[in-house]
């Protein structure tokens, strides 16, 4: 089986249910990811309810995780501090299948920390501190890490340092891995509008966006037009929809595939756990829709739970129906 790398940032996620008016408030849009500084997170923990959850996290480390507890080999490439949430995320990875031999350690700032706003609409709002997770440099990061295996998941996070994103990039392909990537927020595709294209056309096999993604790549809501443009740059392109599903194309193939439609408590790693089943899908030969459908039935899952952390129960009716 071809072993997959997560490369993103190791976070602990704090979750939390807010009203409505508590997202108003803060700078930035709804929905998205602001990053912000450790102050600024003291001060946003401390406003939050009582019963918030703490749960390891963070975009890829959630795509590979999912994809251990379906039982392929996973790597995790993150770094940590030297701390108690340090150890509580890579002994959850561990425990998930993952190997973290590609675990790097800071020993002097703490694990970063992502707060996962969830509004009675089940959206979620993100506001990141990221710790030790910011320090990962590229002189850390060598051919060794990616020993093994086959596939690189990237996390679009890795954009806001892009001398690291780059030597990602090659590097994972100078060992020889494929690399999907996520581009995980709106804000994210912004930032990166000057360099993301050549990227894509360069380093990228296949990409995921969401709609609002999609359509800040390309200036408008037309989501055909979207996957269009992504697919021109990359061999495999993804926009999914929500509620409505997924567009996925692959040269002159084209697929629409449906959601999983159930009842929502929190769409906290929905996108991640989508590639979780879509990339399962791909790495054991599936058709285009059936990767696609696999996909919705993860992320089906994930949105019924708060945070991303899927009961072992459901993890074990998935593996039934995914290798029947």
């Amino acid at each position: 089986m071809t072993r997959i790398i997560g490369i993103g940032s190791a976070l602990l996620d704090v979750l939390a249910r807010v009203p409505e008016e508590s997202v108003a408030a803060l700078p930035g849009g709804k929905g998205g990811m602001v990053l912000v500084d450790e102050t600024e997170m003291g001060a946003l923990v401390s406003r939050l309810p009582q019963d918030a959850a703490l749960v390891p996290g963070g975009s890829a480390a959630n795509t590979v995780l999912g994809l251990g507890h379906l039982g392929l080999p996973g790597r995790m490439l993150a770094k940590v501090g030297d701390d108690e949430r340090g150890s509580l995320y890579r002994r959850n990875a561990e425990a998930a299948g993952i190997d973290g031999v590609a675990f790097k350690v800071n020993p002097t700032v703490a694990t970063g920390t992502c707060v996962s706003l969830v509004t009675p609409d089940s959206e979620r709002t993100m506001r990141t501190y990221l710790g030790a997770a910011a320090t990962m440099a590229p002189g850390e990061i060598t051919v060794a890490d990616f020993a093994g295996c086959g596939h690189a998941h990237i996390e679009g996070y890795m954009l806001f340092n892009r001398e690291l994103m780059l030597h990602l990039l090659k590097t994972a392909k100078a060992a020889g891995c494929t690399v999907s990537l996520d581009l995980a927020s709106y804000e994210v595709v912004q930032a990166a509008a000057d360099i993301l294209p050549d990227l894509l056309g360069q380093w990228v096999d296949m990409v995921f966006a969401n709609e609002d993604e999609a359509a800040a790549f390309v200036g408008s809501k037309d989501e055909n037009e979207a996957l269009d443009r992504l697919a021109a740059l990359c061999d495999v392109a993804v926009v999914k929809l929500g509620r409505r599903g997924a567009l996925i194309r692959r040269g002159a193939e084209r697929v629409a595939v449906e959601a999983c439609l159930v009842s929502a408590v929190d769409t906290t790693g929905a996108g991640d756990l989508w590639a979780t089943g879509f990339l399962y899908g791909f790495h054991t030969g599936r058709s285009l829709a059936d990767c696609g459908a696999l996909g919705a039935r993860v992320a089906a899952e994930v949105v019924q739970v708060m945070g991303a952390d899927i009961p072992e129960s459901r993890w074990q009716a998935l593996r039934n129906q995914f290798t029947a």
